[in-house]
Protein backbone atom coordinates (compact mmCIF):
# COMPACT_ATOMS: atom_id res chain seq x y z
CA UNK A 1 0.00 0.00 0.00
CA UNK A 2 1.51 3.29 -1.06
CA UNK A 3 1.58 6.26 1.26
CA UNK A 4 0.48 9.21 -0.78
CA UNK A 5 -1.73 12.25 -0.65
CA UNK A 6 -3.03 15.03 -2.85
CA UNK A 7 -2.79 18.46 -1.30
CA UNK A 8 -3.94 22.01 -1.85
CA UNK A 9 -3.64 25.20 0.17
CA UNK A 10 -4.89 28.66 -0.68
CA UNK A 11 -4.23 31.90 1.17
CA UNK A 12 -4.31 35.56 0.22
CA UNK A 13 -0.63 35.21 -0.71
CA UNK A 14 -0.23 31.80 -2.36
CA UNK A 15 -2.12 29.02 -4.12
CA UNK A 16 -0.45 25.61 -3.87
CA UNK A 17 -1.51 22.20 -5.09
CA UNK A 18 0.14 18.89 -5.87
CA UNK A 19 0.74 15.37 -4.64
CA UNK A 20 3.31 13.50 -2.56
CA UNK A 21 4.07 9.77 -2.60
CA UNK A 22 6.53 8.49 0.01
CA UNK A 23 6.77 5.13 -1.77
CA UNK A 24 7.36 6.59 -5.18
CA UNK A 25 9.99 6.25 -7.86
CA UNK A 26 11.46 9.75 -7.95
CA UNK A 27 8.93 11.28 -10.35
CA UNK A 28 9.06 15.06 -10.01
CA UNK A 29 7.13 17.98 -11.47
CA UNK A 30 7.93 21.12 -9.50
CA UNK A 31 7.10 24.76 -10.25
CA UNK A 32 7.04 27.29 -7.41
CA UNK A 33 8.20 30.32 -9.38
CA UNK A 34 11.41 30.40 -7.30
CA UNK A 35 13.99 28.63 -9.44
CA UNK A 36 16.44 27.78 -6.65
CA UNK A 37 13.63 26.40 -4.50
CA UNK A 38 12.51 24.24 -7.44
CA UNK A 39 16.08 22.91 -7.68
CA UNK A 40 16.19 22.10 -3.96
CA UNK A 41 12.77 20.39 -3.97
CA UNK A 42 13.83 18.38 -7.00
CA UNK A 43 16.84 17.16 -5.03
CA UNK A 44 14.68 16.48 -1.97
CA UNK A 45 12.31 14.25 -3.92
CA UNK A 46 15.05 12.50 -5.90
CA UNK A 47 17.30 11.66 -2.96
CA UNK A 48 14.33 10.88 -0.72
CA UNK A 49 13.04 8.55 -3.44
CA UNK A 50 9.63 10.25 -3.31
CA UNK A 51 7.22 11.29 -6.03
CA UNK A 52 6.51 15.00 -5.78
CA UNK A 53 4.31 17.23 -7.88
CA UNK A 54 3.83 20.79 -6.73
CA UNK A 55 2.60 23.99 -8.34
CA UNK A 56 2.68 27.28 -6.46
CA UNK A 57 1.36 30.63 -7.61
CA UNK A 58 2.60 33.21 -5.13
CA UNK A 59 2.95 36.95 -4.70
CA UNK A 60 6.47 37.03 -6.10
CA UNK A 61 5.93 40.66 -7.05
CA UNK A 62 6.23 41.33 -3.30
CA UNK A 63 9.10 38.94 -2.51
CA UNK A 64 9.74 35.16 -2.39
CA UNK A 65 9.09 34.90 1.37
CA UNK A 66 5.46 33.77 1.24
CA UNK A 67 6.07 31.28 -1.58
CA UNK A 68 8.99 29.64 0.24
CA UNK A 69 7.27 29.59 3.63
CA UNK A 70 3.90 28.36 2.35
CA UNK A 71 5.53 25.66 0.24
CA UNK A 72 7.28 24.35 3.35
CA UNK A 73 4.07 24.48 5.38
CA UNK A 74 2.11 22.66 2.68
CA UNK A 75 4.76 19.96 2.24
CA UNK A 76 4.90 19.41 5.99
CA UNK A 77 1.13 18.99 6.18
CA UNK A 78 1.21 16.66 3.18
CA UNK A 79 3.91 14.56 4.87
CA UNK A 80 1.70 14.06 7.93
CA UNK A 81 -1.15 12.81 5.75
CA UNK A 82 1.07 10.58 3.63
CA UNK A 83 2.90 8.91 6.53
CA UNK A 84 -0.41 7.82 8.05
CA UNK A 85 -0.47 5.92 11.35
CA UNK A 86 3.34 5.49 11.43
CA UNK A 87 3.04 1.76 12.10
CA UNK A 88 6.22 -0.16 11.37
CA UNK A 89 8.37 2.80 10.32
CA UNK A 90 12.04 3.02 11.27
CA UNK A 91 11.18 6.44 12.75
CA UNK A 92 14.73 7.79 13.09
CA UNK A 93 17.04 8.94 10.31
CA UNK A 94 20.41 10.65 10.09
CA UNK A 95 22.84 11.70 7.40
CA UNK A 96 26.26 13.28 7.05
CA UNK A 97 26.14 14.79 3.57
CA UNK A 98 29.32 15.96 1.80
CA UNK A 99 29.05 18.50 -1.00
CA UNK A 100 32.54 19.29 -2.27
CA UNK A 101 34.13 21.43 0.50
CA UNK A 102 30.94 21.38 2.62
CA UNK A 103 29.73 18.87 5.19
CA UNK A 104 26.36 18.96 6.97
CA UNK A 105 24.70 16.76 9.55
CA UNK A 106 20.98 16.03 9.63
CA UNK A 107 19.28 13.99 12.36
CA UNK A 108 15.53 13.55 12.65
CA UNK A 109 12.79 11.72 14.49
CA UNK A 110 9.27 11.25 13.12
CA UNK A 111 8.16 11.87 16.66
CA UNK A 112 4.86 13.69 16.55
CA UNK A 113 6.68 16.34 18.60
CA UNK A 114 7.60 19.19 16.25
CA UNK A 115 10.94 20.83 16.97
CA UNK A 116 13.71 22.33 14.87
CA UNK A 117 17.33 23.06 15.74
CA UNK A 118 19.50 24.76 13.12
CA UNK A 119 23.17 25.66 13.44
CA UNK A 120 25.01 27.17 10.52
CA UNK A 121 26.10 30.36 8.83
CA UNK A 122 25.48 31.61 5.32
CA UNK A 123 27.38 34.66 4.12
CA UNK A 124 25.54 35.56 0.90
CA UNK A 125 22.27 37.51 1.02
CA UNK A 126 20.76 35.19 -1.59
CA UNK A 127 21.45 32.28 -3.87
CA UNK A 128 19.70 32.89 -7.16
CA UNK A 129 16.30 34.32 -6.21
CA UNK A 130 16.27 32.51 -2.85
CA UNK A 131 17.08 34.73 0.17
CA UNK A 132 19.45 32.81 2.45
CA UNK A 133 17.56 34.06 5.52
CA UNK A 134 14.75 31.76 4.34
CA UNK A 135 16.84 28.58 4.49
CA UNK A 136 16.40 27.89 8.20
CA UNK A 137 12.83 29.22 8.02
CA UNK A 138 11.93 26.73 5.28
CA UNK A 139 13.19 23.81 7.35
CA UNK A 140 11.54 25.15 10.50
CA UNK A 141 8.18 25.51 8.72
CA UNK A 142 8.47 22.01 7.28
CA UNK A 143 9.46 20.38 10.58
CA UNK A 144 6.71 22.05 12.61
CA UNK A 145 3.99 21.15 10.12
CA UNK A 146 5.35 17.64 9.54
CA UNK A 147 5.41 17.05 13.31
CA UNK A 148 9.01 15.87 13.24
CA UNK A 149 12.02 16.65 15.41
CA UNK A 150 14.71 17.96 13.07
CA UNK A 151 18.31 18.86 13.92
CA UNK A 152 20.53 20.34 11.21
CA UNK A 153 24.08 21.66 11.34
CA UNK A 154 26.48 23.02 8.77
CA UNK A 155 29.74 21.58 10.07
CA UNK A 156 31.96 23.46 7.63
CA UNK A 157 32.10 24.82 4.10
CA UNK A 158 32.60 28.03 2.16
CA UNK A 159 30.11 27.98 -0.72
CA UNK A 160 26.55 28.89 0.25
CA UNK A 161 25.01 26.99 -2.67
CA UNK A 162 26.81 23.85 -1.55
CA UNK A 163 25.78 24.38 2.08
CA UNK A 164 22.10 24.75 1.24
CA UNK A 165 22.12 21.88 -1.23
CA UNK A 166 23.81 19.64 1.34
CA UNK A 167 21.08 20.48 3.88
CA UNK A 168 18.28 19.60 1.46
CA UNK A 169 19.97 16.38 0.34
CA UNK A 170 20.70 15.44 3.96
CA UNK A 171 17.04 15.93 4.87
CA UNK A 172 16.03 13.79 1.90
CA UNK A 173 18.30 10.89 2.85
CA UNK A 174 17.35 11.03 6.54
CA UNK A 175 13.63 11.12 5.69
CA UNK A 176 14.02 8.19 3.31
CA UNK A 177 15.61 6.13 6.08
CA UNK A 178 13.03 7.12 8.70
CA UNK A 179 9.91 6.39 6.63
CA UNK A 180 11.01 2.89 5.63
CA UNK A 181 8.94 0.00 6.97
CA UNK A 182 10.76 -2.32 9.35
CA UNK A 183 11.04 -5.93 8.16
CA UNK A 184 10.60 -8.69 10.76
CA UNK A 185 12.39 -11.98 10.15
CA UNK A 186 10.15 -14.98 10.83
CA UNK A 187 11.63 -18.08 12.51
CA UNK A 188 15.16 -16.83 11.78
CA UNK A 189 14.57 -17.30 8.06
CA UNK A 190 15.64 -14.37 5.93
CA UNK A 191 13.41 -15.64 3.15
CA UNK A 192 10.36 -15.21 5.39
CA UNK A 193 9.67 -11.64 6.41
CA UNK A 194 6.72 -9.44 7.19
CA UNK A 195 6.22 -5.78 7.96
CA UNK A 196 6.30 -4.75 11.61
CA UNK A 197 2.82 -3.34 12.30
CA UNK A 198 3.70 -1.82 15.66
CA UNK A 199 4.02 1.89 16.27
CA UNK A 200 7.72 2.43 17.13
CA UNK A 201 7.12 3.94 20.56
CA UNK A 202 6.61 2.60 24.08
CA UNK A 203 3.72 5.05 24.24
CA UNK A 204 2.09 3.18 21.31
CA UNK A 205 1.42 6.48 19.60
CA UNK A 206 3.45 9.07 17.70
Amino acid sequence: MTRNTNFSRKTGETQIQGCLNLDGSQNRNIDTGVAFLDHMLDLLAFHGRFDLEIKCIGDLDVCPHHTIEDTAITLGQAFVKAIGDRKGIIRYGSCYLPMDETLTRTVLDISGRPFHVYKGELSSPSVGNFPTEMVSHFFYSFAINASITLHQEILYGSNDHHKIESLFKGLAVALNIAVQKRQLIIDNKISQTRIDENVPSTKKIL
